[in-house]
């Protein structure tokens, strides 16, 4: 049995941006767990390891106190890819135990099963390529398995990964405990509802399972009036708006607050959308705010596929439903309107009539009027209040993430600055439309 089970990012990772500049790709979630506690559930028996960016590595360490990051130990290991959404089988097709070797999804390295004379010792570089020919001494075996390329992936898949996620992990919990569910809150196949000790139920609540299952956390409060739909995730200490409409295939992350109509989405943790205003199809990072009224489409007009800006090019989703994507620390004002595939990056403030880009570099401030720079320490300076709402303290580790991620994001700016500057140049004189 391999000692270590290691969790690495692939260079494919650029395919997940913005969601992945403050976290490493197997921290996203997709159902009720993150694609690592899919993983860590999969191979139970194994001791954890992560490599990540180089420039993640403290924030990592910061969350993951007891686990070696970036720097690995072992008698044997096996790496596993961090894109992968590891189900109740994965154990089976790639097993901690057996010979040396390679397992691929097409020209995808899935996992990697390795010894080095009976020690590993590994200080992973980023600049290795974990590409198929890296490993070209070790044999290959084909596997089946689900790979998250981009973040609509994640979206399509949320509502199987609910389903999946609930029956491992209600299977484990202690029903003895109890939420409290008021008289005249109706619970709709009430086998499929899973409430954790501390939550609330108000009066007037509908919680309709009859289509998927619910699965609501600890201390999160359901206010009056409001429906959900199955299959959902409501993360512990959340809070349901009143009269608020969560339809299928939605997970909503800890410590959020949440109203109006959102459907087939993820909303992260630590985020907010507590007014009117529809979300659809769309994947919300850490510490964002939507204002009220905000809106997003995410089925064009002539019912087309949608295409999503992506590491600087245009890319065909092949679905006729992707919404907003937005990264971190982001934030919209009242009555903004959000295109088909509109992609938001860190620390930005999206405002003003109209539609803004499809496409919003990080650290930016404006909508369909223009954008400006948003100056680094103004950001991080209301990150650090925003923070600190929630009793939570940013650290030197947190500020420097941002500081980095502005430095990356650099060229997006000034490309979209380019890009402004050539609208605004008039027609040639004399020349009609």
């Amino acid at each position: 049995m391999a000692d270590t089970i290691c969790i690495f990012e692939d260079p494919q990772y650029v395919k997940l941006l913005p969601l992945v500049y403050t976290r490493p790709v197997y921290d996203l979630r997709c159902g009720i767990l993150t694609l690592r506690e899919k993983i860590q559930r999969a191979c139970s028996k194994a001791n954890i390891a992560l490599l990540c960016r180089p420039y993640l590595a403290d924030v990592v360490k910061q969350q993951n106190s007891n686990v070696q990051v970036n720097e690995v130990h072992a008698t044997n290991c096996l790496l596993i890819n961090g894109r992968v959404i590891a189900d109740e089988q994965f154990a089976k097709k790639i097993p901690l135990k057996g010979k040396d070797a390679v397992y691929i999804s097409g020209n995808t390295v899935v996992a990697v099963r390795m010894s080095a004379g009976g020690h590993v010792s590994m200080k992973h570089d980023f600049s290795e390529t974990f590409d198929v020919e890296h490993f070209a001494e070790l044999e290959r075996i084909p596997v089946d398995v689900k790979l998250i390329e981009y973040p609509w992936h994640l979206v399509g898949s949320n509502g199987e990964q609910i389903v999946a996620d609930f029956k491992s992990l209600v299977k484990a919990k202690d029903k003895s405990k109890k939420a409290t569910v008021y008289t005249g809150a109706h619970l709709l196949n009430k086998k499929n509802i899973f409430i954790d000790s501390g939550a609330t139920v108000k009066p007037g609540v509908v919680l309709d399972a009859e289509s998927g299952p619910i699965y609501i956390g600890k201390n999160a409060k359901i206010f009056p009036n409001a429906v959900i739909e199955g299959p959902a995730f409501i993360g512990a200490n959340t809070l349901i708006k009143i009269g608020a409409k969560i339809y299928e295939n939605t997970s909503i992350g800890e410590m959020c607050k949440v109203g109006g109509e959102v459907e087939a989405s993820i909303i992260h943790s630590y985020s907010n959308k507590q007014h009117d205003g529809f979300l659809g199809h769309s994947y919300l990072g850490m510490w964002c705010n939507l204002g009220a009224d905000t809106n997003n489409s995410d089925l064009k007009n002539n019912y087309g596929h949608v295409k999503v800006q992506v590491n600087g090019k245009m890319v065909d989703s092949g679905s006729q439903f992707v919404g907003l994507t937005m990264g971190d620390h982001s934030k919209s004002g009242i009555n903004t309107m959000f295109n088909t595939g509109t992609v938001v990056g860190v620390s930005s403030n999206v405002f003003g009539a109209g539609f803004p880009p499809k496409f919003i570099p990080s650290f930016s401030w404006g909508g369909a009027d223009g954008l400006e720079t948003y100056d680094i320490e103004k950001g991080i300076d209301v990150a650090r209040r925003v923070m600190a709402r929630r009793k939570v303290e940013m650290t030197e580790a947190d500020e420097k993430l941002l500081n980095k991620v502005f430095e990356l994001t650099r060229e997006e700016r000034k490309r979209m600055k380019r890009d402004e500057e050539l609208v605004l140049i008039p027609p040639p004189f004399g020349k009609k439309n």
